[in-house]
């Protein structure tokens, strides 16, 4: 028996992307059923709980995660047509707050101090539409910590919530001890509490992550990651951004807004992009450009020996990606997780949408 070839991308691999579409087609079919349940109960009783649409942080069609809400059956053609002009043309609506912002440190005897606040907060998810959010240092995702290979670093979390956490380095090369889960490489922050994780830095320049370990299904989902970027000592692109991706209790988000509060990525025509893609949500979000084929250029933080051209690049939970596009088509290109109900209904765009805006 011959051994398989190295270096095959398994999103190439016809068992893998059969898989995907069928994981895909399952959770469509799980939102069109739940969609018929919901609207046979109502149809059955004319009495409807007022907390029944916002048990799951305000989630209906047209906010950050889209239920099958209203329908053909209950909108006329003219009232769709005027629910999505109005979504795609408030883009990109202003809101309160702004995560994935770089997170700036103090030196000590040559080590790189950073301080992160763990904390409960209110946080705007899409224009007027707040839900209850853990965050760090005020916001969703936490800050972006940005270093250099060779780096020894500290950071210093501190615990302003009302409940224990912790912080894991989320494929990050740390001491065993540094690893940041419960009772296995250290006790739980307590609230009131700080600990100091301290590191060097061996991996090389990539797209990590880090993020509670602590009731993460919970604080994960409300808000408690950020990006980790280990920075090359010469960039190969003109701009860069993160898209990070989460689908919990606030909502399907790209940093932490939902449509048509999400931030577009813009670029001059001739200029190059590199989009680092993250997830740290519990569902595959299939992710693609419209007009374009970029080139994945890494994956979980180490480069590919063999780069490649597509389209849509499907990034599973706690995964990284790094996207390089070259900006040659003007105009506004939409960029979307391809998984539907994660982005339209009949009252327009909401959840994970953005745009790539290229100017002439």
């Amino acid at each position: 028996m011959s051994a398989a070839p190295p270096n095959v991308n398994p999103e190439r691999d016809p068992v893998f992307r059969a898989l995907v579409a069928l994981i895909a087609i399952g959770m469509v079919a799980a939102f069109v059923f739940a969609g018929l349940t919901n609207r046979n109960k109502a149809a059955a009783t004319s009495t409807t709980s007022p907390s029944a649409s916002s048990s799951m942080g305000g989630m209906d069609m047209g906010s950050s995660t889209g239920s099958t809400g209203g329908s053909m059956g209950t909108m006329t053609a003219d009232q769709m047509a005027a629910a999505h002009k109005k979504s795609t043309l408030a883009f990109p609506a202003k809101t309160a707050g702004l995560g994935g912002q770089p997170l700036s440190y103090t030196m000590d005897h040559g080590v790189k101090v950073f301080d992160l606040r763990a904390e409960d907060v209110r946080w705007e998810v899409s224009p007027g539409q707040f839900v209850d959010a853990m965050a760090y240092n005020g916001a969703v995702p936490g800050p972006q910590i940005r270093v250099n290979q060779g780096d020894s670093i500290r950071v210093v979390l501190h615990n302003e919530m009302k409940q224990p956490t912790v912080i894991h380095w989320h494929g990050v090369t740390v001491p065993n001890a540094m690893d940041g889960v419960p009772y296995i490489t250290q006790d739980p922050v307590m609230p009131g509490e700080s600990f100091a994780y301290a590191f060097p830095i061996v991996d090389p320049p990539g797209t990590y992550m880090y993020h509670s370990h602590f009731n993460s299904t919970d604080q994960v989902a409300s808000g408690l990651y950020g990006s980790f970027v280990i920075v090359p000592k010469h960039a190969t692109w003109d701009k860069e951004y993160t898209e990070f991706l989460n689908d919990g209790t606030i909502g399907y988000t790209i940093n932490g807004k939902s449509f048509p509060a999400t931030e577009p990525l813009t670029a001059k025509l001739g200029q190059s992009l590199l989009i680092r893609m993250e997830n740290v949500g519990q569902f595959l979000h299939p992710f693609h450009l419209h007009g374009y084929h970029f080139t994945v250029m890494a994956q979980d933080g180490a480069p590919l020996q063999h780069p490649y051209s597509a389209d849509t690049v499907v990034v599973a939970p706690g995964e990284t990606y790094d996207l390089l596009v070259h900006a040659v088509y003007p105009g506004v290109w939409a960029f979307h997780c391809h998984i539907l109900p994660h982005v339209e209904g009949p009252q327009g765009m909401f959840g994970m949408v953005t745009a790539l805006i290229v100017a002439k």
